[in-house]
């Protein structure tokens, strides 16, 4: 799979070495239920969740990358494209961990991933799937281009969708 540098973040493949950290990310009730896909606060439920990333991976091709910041090499979370069996389309996601949420990561990330599924797996259509309430993701989802599209039930949550069209070609 692809790494990614951007101007602060190295976006690199998941591992197993990445467990500790991403376990203490969602440990985090507040982050935990950003997520649009309910995970579970357990270092169980973070074993599973970092092992279907890894798999999407495998199966598919592409995956969420860690977030590792350049500066410090401190893994921040995980951004990148999704599109698990059911998913309504080739998404973009994100999660940091609340030590580095206000400082433009999330956004860096989704716009390199969103750059990736448009320039690499050559999508003609990206969206993110968002809780009604995290207005800190719809921002970002602004931010990154995406508007709003529709409301719709996921695996038993109602959602928002957001996303955007590839640019046409001139």
């Amino acid at each position: 799979m692809t790494v990614i540098e951007t101007e602060r973040l190295l976006l690199r493949p998941l591992t197993g070495d990445d467990f500790d950290d991403y376990a203490r990310m969602l440990a985090d009730p507040e982050v935990a239920g950003t997520l649009a896909e309910s995970v579970g606060t357990s270092p169980g439920d973070a074993w599973r969740s970092l092992a279907t990333f890894i798999g999407h991976r495998e199966i598919l091709g592409y995956s969420h990358w860690a977030l590792v910041e350049r500066a410090t090499g401190r893994f921040v979370g995980r951004a990148g494209p999704w599109q698990p069996h059911g998913f309504p389309g080739l998404g973009v996601g994100w999660c940091l961990a609340r030590e580095h949420w206000g400082k433009g990561y999330a956004t860096e990330a989704a716009r390199a991933a969103l750059g990736y599924c448009f320039n690499t797996l050559g999508a003609r259509e990206v969206i993110s799937l968002i809780l009604p309430g995290n207005v800190r993701s719809i921002s970002v989802a602004e931010r990154i281009g995406h508007r709003f599209m529709r409301q719709m039930d996921y695996r038993g949550q109602n959602v928002l969708i957001y996303g955007q069209r590839a640019a046409a070609p001139a």
